[in-house]
């Protein structure tokens, strides 16, 4: 059945691809990047005339498009030029003016005028600036942009600094990122997804480089042409990429008590080809912390307590590369490839006293337990899209691609308990604890896109995902007899897992009128799983579903800069991969913690309306939603006869949110900008575990306020705060988060060159993440404290061409369907 409507869509797109539009509409050819070239002589000595003005004028929009200058030998070079008719207007001091016609073509897009004789008098040329600037926020139909390329305080970051000051996200100390209060979001880079994301989020945007991030989209309520997964959401994010004659590059350095990074990125084009490509390398210098635990639980109205408390080191290094290439054949056929690199490696030592006393079983134990992780992490994508732009139809494309993503995770643990008394001989650990991972995901997906007129676009298309997921994970006890290690063949096993999503869409966008837009469409996807066990006498498991998510939004434009908008969508979350692995984690052997193969999906319908506006240099952006989520995946902690917690991932029940959002921006005297954001949202859950039904309800939020000044002289001057209250869980809550970062930075070598200072949380050196879990016969809180000061300084410097112009090209691949997020206790 799968295979039938997947052929059968793929046949849909062929056959509208193939059929002539039923309007008499012709668009414009599609416009290609092509150039003007020349040289600029004297008439009558035809000495080379240098720094003269070259600038193309476009009569009909009466606006002027491109510019440049000549080089030392009276060269020009006008790159990344549409089709179309213009004026070429050439000057210089002392000389006349001229004007000529230029018409460049979808067939012809370079255009070489040799040799241009400029004739000598007195008169002077006013000089023609061309100036334009992006907003930090956006706000589109479908979805909020920010332009994090233009927020100086991101240098020296990472991803997850960026991600801190978009609007409506708010990311953890782990790492995880909440969209709205959910953890529920699907991340992407340039348009695609990664299996870096499918073990710990937070790992994955610390190996990203703030400086390589253009800019940020938050889609609250994605179109069908959109992957299914995501209840909340989907992150986009967006990288540099650049098109520009000759060769550019940029050297970003930081070094501070914490962190260390290095960047080095190049882009080199010619024509219609282009390359680029960007290398990072960083390093968190060994920090000294500690944590603490403290259970209660009640077994034959008798109360067991568990404390401990110890240190614990930590350190990570790491490195990400990346390279993409384009090649445009002619206007109307491109292709393009990109290449990720990415690994890094974590050390962690602990050294744990604890303490445990049971008076049902007459037990009073005292014992230190160390332990050393070793995680090492590595993964590659490569990616190639075909486009196939329709000859005198704008809009009208074909677009076939395909990706392949592989991922490995790697943990070992290697663990020694001994008894303080010495008289316990049941305290004795020394033990391995070993999890080899292996992720691959292979995508095919084609695309079509169909103007029908001004007013109404049609997109459709398929998508076929190939996932397997391998967990090689094993337990060993050593023998004090034989004085070697032993395999726990109770605790080994090998799990394969397949995952298989076949998806199709249809969606259009109406434009009615000047002041009313709609996008509509709905997204059919079939999926298919099956496990298998290799050792223990484990039945394997399959299981299928198929869902129909369909979407709707309804903008009105009711003034100039103001805008209303109204959606609906439905939105699937299947597990995330690292959730799904049995693997169970006994690092501490009283509360461990596994993944769970046959966990269902979440399903939300989310409704909500939003309102932005822009007044004298004022921008204002609120929403409110309603989000109702069936099969909720959260983490959920037991204890047994002996004392032991075990925390497994379930689909614990239902849960209802109302929200409130607010983001405004502010541009004070002209340098001075003030920007802040407001989450207010519920938390209402219901679930039945294991036949005990629970509730728990809570009032929620998190928000970012942001100072920027600049002052004479190049000196910039950034402030910023953020925090998020408690993550509520039907148990209890996870630690809430906060930051507060100071920076000032200097431009340097005709704003070649930058070099500045960033400071975090420099009035409090350390900071306490704590944790509480109830259950029916049970409590448990736990604290972590980490080292957080830091000081830092960054240098940068950009050297080549510098006015080259952005060009955004990437994949029409997004596998926005798998749950990313929650805790980091566990990974493969």
């Amino acid at each position: 059945m799968k295979n039938f409507l997947l052929l059968s869509f793929f046949l849909l797109s062929g056959g509208l691809f193939a059929q002539r539009p039923a309007s008499s509409y012709r668009a414009p050819a599609p416009s290609i990047k092509g150039k003007v070239t020349g040289r600029l002589v004297d008439a009558q000595s035809n000495e080379p005339l240098a720094f003269a003005s070259v600038v193309l004028h476009d009569p009909k929009k009466n606006k002027t498009v491109n510019g440049t200058i000549t080089e030392d030998d009276g060269r020009f070079k006008l790159a990344d030029v549409p089709p179309g008719n213009y004026e070429l207007q050439v000057s210089f001091v002392g000389y006349d003016q001229q004007t000529m016609p230029v018409q460049l073509t979808p067939r012809n897009p370079d255009l070489n005028l040799s040799t241009i004789k400029m004739t000598g008098n007195l008169q002077q040329l006013e000089e023609v600036i061309v100036e334009g600037e992006r907003e930090l926020i956006e706000n589109k139909i479908d979805k909020i942009v920010y332009n994090a390329e233009r927020d100086v305080a991101n240098d020296g970051g990472d991803a997850s600094d960026v991600l801190r000051r978009a609007p409506l996200l708010s990311v953890d100390l782990e790492g995880n990122v909440s969209l709205r209060g959910s953890q529920n979001v699907q991340i992407l880079v340039n348009g695609k997804p990664s299996t870096m994301f499918a073990g710990n989020p937070g790992d994955a945007l610390r190996a990203i480089p703030a400086d390589q991030i253009k800019s940020v989209e938050v889609i609250t309520s994605p179109s069908a042409k959109y992957d299914g997964e995501g209840t909340a959401g989907i992150i986009n994010i967006i990288t540099k990429k650049s098109n520009a004659e000759g060769f550019t590059g940029n050297i970003n350095l930081s070094a501070g008590n914490i962190s260390n990074r290095g960047v080095v990125g190049i882009t080199a084009g010619k024509g219609r080809l282009g390359f680029n490509a960007n290398g990072s390398a960083y390093y968190r210098i060994p920090q000294d912390g500690s944590t603490s635990l403290l259970r209660r639980d009640v077994i034959n109205n008798e109360t067991r307590l568990l404390t401990e408390s110890g240190g614990n080191e930590s350190d990570r290094l790491g490195f990400f590369v990346t390279a993409g290439a384009f090649y445009d054949f002619n206007a109307f056929h491109s292709l393009t490839s990109s290449f990720r690199l990415r690994g890094f490696s974590s050390n962690n030592n602990n050294v744990i006293l604890g303490d445990f006393d049971d008076p049902v079983n007459t037990i009073n134990q005292q014992y230190e337990r160390t332990s050393e992780t070793e995680n090492l992490y590595s993964g590659y994508e490569w990616s190639i899209d075909y486009i196939y732009k329709v000859p005198e139809q704008e809009g009208r494309e074909l677009a076939i691609s395909y990706k392949i993503d592989g991922n490995v995770q790697d943990q070992d643990f290697a663990i020694q308990q001994m008894d303080l008394e010495g008289s316990d001989p049941s305290l004795f650990r020394n033990e391995r604890n070993i999890n080899d991972g292996d992720n691959q995901e292979i995508t095919y997906q084609i695309d079509y896109t169909h103007p029908l007129g001004d007013y109404l676009k049609i997109e459709s298309g398929a998508k076929m995902v190939l996932r397997n997921v391998t967990s090689d994970f094993r337990y060993d006890i050593f023998n004090t007899n034989t004085g070697e290690f032993e395999i726990d063949e109770a605790s080994t096993d090998f799990l394969d897992y397949d995952q298989n999503v076949y998806a199709g869409y249809a969606s259009g966008t109406l434009k009615l009128g000047e002041k009313y837009g709609l996008i509509a469409g709905a997204r059919y996807e079939f999926t298919e799983i099956a496990g298998r066990f290799r050792d223990n006498d484990i039945a394997p498991f399959s299981n299928d579903y198929q869902n129909l998510l369909p979407s709707i939004t309804f903008n009105r434009k009711l003034g100039k800069t103001t805008n209303a908008k109204i959606s609906y969508s439905r939105r699937i979350q299947r597990p995330n991969l690292r959730f799904i692995n049995p693997f169970v984690n006994r690092e501490n052997n009283r509360n461990t913690t596994q993944g769970n193969p046959e966990l269902n999906p979440e399903l939300t319908d989310q409704y909500e309306f939003s309102y932005s506006t822009f007044i004298k240099r004022i921008s204002v952006n609120a929403s409110v939603f309603y989000r109702r989520t069936t099969d909720i995946i959260e983490s959920f902690l037991e204890v047994d006869g002996e004392g032991v917690s075990n925390t497994i991932f379930q689909n614990v029940g239902t849960a209802n949110s109302v929200g409130l959002n607010f983001f405004t921006s502010a541009t004070l005297l002209k340098v001075w900008t003030l920007r802040g954001g407001l989450n207010l949202f519920t938390y209402d859950a219901t679930g039945n575990v294991n036949g005990e039904s629970i509730s728990n309800q809570a009032i929620l939020w998190n928000g970012n306020v942001n100072s920027n000044i600049k002052l004479k002289k190049d000196w910039i001057i950034d402030i910023f705060g953020f925090y998020r209250a408690p993550r509520q869980t039907l148990q209890g809550f996870n630690p809430s988060f906060s930051i507060f970062t100071m920076g000032v930075r200097k431009e340097i070598w005709n704003k070649r060159g930058s070099i500045g200072i960033r400071m975090v949380e420099p009035f409090f050196p350390d900071k306490a993440f704590g944790s509480e879990l109830e259950g029916d016969n049970f409590y448990q809180e736990s604290e972590r404290i980490i080292p957080f000061r830091s000081f830092g300084i960054n240098f940068r410097y950009k050297f080549g061409k510098l006015d080259f112009r952005q060009r955004a090209r990437k994949s029409k691949i997004n596998n926005d369907d798998v749950q990313r997020g929650g805790d980091s206790q566990q990974q493969f």
